[in-house]
């Protein structure tokens, strides 16, 4: 599908409903953002973001005002879902009003997306769902302005950990670039994601390193938090967000595994280094990802999930 036709939809379209996936990060989060407010400033302003939550910590992105948890209709010219590779990664209180919206598109990067819209755009080899934003917008003539930079850069130093990952690409860089000759304060924007953290956050990942197992001989780390540790500490919606890069932050360490308990079931969420995929991992229990990040929720114990996803990761390793 291209973005011509896609572009043609929306100046046809008056209402609209932006969605992501459930337990949205920085990409999610900019990417909706970022969105409603190039969609604004095309002269749109029947515009709704649905969120049921996200972390305190991207609050400082422009258009997080715009986000709304509930909406009274459900009659949305068109639904647009950025940064989720298949309808299940849903919030299921809004699948409803996808399906019924008269236009449904998604704009993803991840390389296992099932394509269920109507108008899919979907490039794997972007790191991050913004910068494919900002590349469209570009193509467009959609301005850029430096609120839309700020939630392109955030989901770009997300997705990519500080531009550390292999994904990363030249044009993360040149947009980068651009981005500081706006006056975007990129230092913030890291320090936002990724170091400003609650005394909760601090004590559940202390808790979560003290739990840590390293397995095969060093190259598999693994950790886990329960309902009740985060009743304990009184953890909020992003706090356990980063416990799984401890874990592959450590010499020696090609996977980390990060199982929590929900309330109907567990998330795993896999991080690799060098050489395994961590999508293929969670793909073959049921979920999926990016070459460096998976992930995917199993109900059953936690003791299962576990052996689940170790005899999974196992298979891959050298």
């Amino acid at each position: 599908m291209t973005l011509d036709e896609i572009y043609n939809e929306i100046k046809n379209s008056n209402s609209f409903i932006l969605l992501t996936h459930e337990n949205p990060d920085g990409d999610a989060i900019g990417s909706v953002c970022g969105m409603a407010i190039a969609l604004k400033n095309m002269g749109k302003n029947n515009i709704d973001i649905c969120l049921k939550e996200w972390p305190e910590n991207y609050n400082f992105v422009p258009g997080i005002e715009m986000i709304k948890k509930e909406v009274n209709k459900d009659n949305y010219d068109m639904a647009i879902v950025l940064d989720c590779a298949n309808f299940e990664r849903i919030s299921t209180i809004y699948r409803d009003i996808f399906e019924k919206a008269t236009t449904k598109v998604q704009i993803d990067h991840h390389n296992k997306n099932t394509m269920f819209a109507d108008y899919n755009f979907v490039n794997p080899a972007s790191p991050s769902c913004t910068q494919i934003l900002a590349s469209s917008f570009d193509y467009l003539n959609i301005e850029i302005t430096k609120d839309i930079a700020t939630c392109i850069l955030t989901g770009i130093i997300t997705d990519t950990c500080g531009f550390s990952t292999p994904e990363t690409t030249a044009d993360s860089f040149d947009f980068a670039s651009i981005s500081l000759s706006k006056g975007i304060n990129i230092s913030k924007i890291y320090r936002e994601s990724f170091n400003k953290i609650s005394k909760a956050r601090f004590m559940i990942q202390n808790l979560a390193s003290e739990r840590m197992e390293f397995l095969e001989d060093g190259k598999i780390a693994f950790t886990y938090i329960t309902k009740n540790d985060e009743k304990k500490f009184g953890t909020k919606t992003g706090d356990l967000s980063t416990i799984v890069e401890i874990g592959k932050n450590i010499d020696g360490v090609e996977v980390s595994i990060f199982i929590y308990e929900r309330e109907n079931d567990y998330k795993i969420s896999v991080r690799s280094n060098e050489y395994i995929d961590s999508s293929s991992i969670c793909l073959a229990l049921g979920g999926g990802g990016h070459m460096r990040a998976g992930g995917v929720s199993i109900q059953t114990s936690l003791e299962e999930a576990k052996e689940l996803v170790l005899n999974e990761t196992k298979k891959y390793l050298k």
